[in-house]
């Protein structure tokens, strides 16, 4: 863990990137009093693509067909 004043992390402010990127704590205080501290960016999730099923699942004609009253009744608990 690093505490740093303001005007010295002016002067080093690449190197208390770096160390903050690697994990390491750094706190940026001002007279002696703790004010921020840097952290690493959570990595971004990869994009999805739209259609990378395309052409690999059927769905069959019926699929928004109404339920049978059976198995209606089945999830109503009747």
């Amino acid at each position: 863990m690093s505490i740093v004043n303001i005007h010295a992390a002016k002067t080093h402010l690449s190197r208390l990137v770096e160390e903050a990127a690697a994990g390491g704590e750094v706190i940026i205080a001002k007279a002696g009093k703790p004010l921020v501290m840097l952290v690493p960016l959570a990595p971004t999730p990869a994009k999805r693509r739209l259609g990378t099923l395309a052409g690999r699942a059927r769905i069959p004609e019926d699929f928004d067909a109404p339920l049978p009253d059976e198995v209606l009744d089945a999830f109503e608990g009747h």
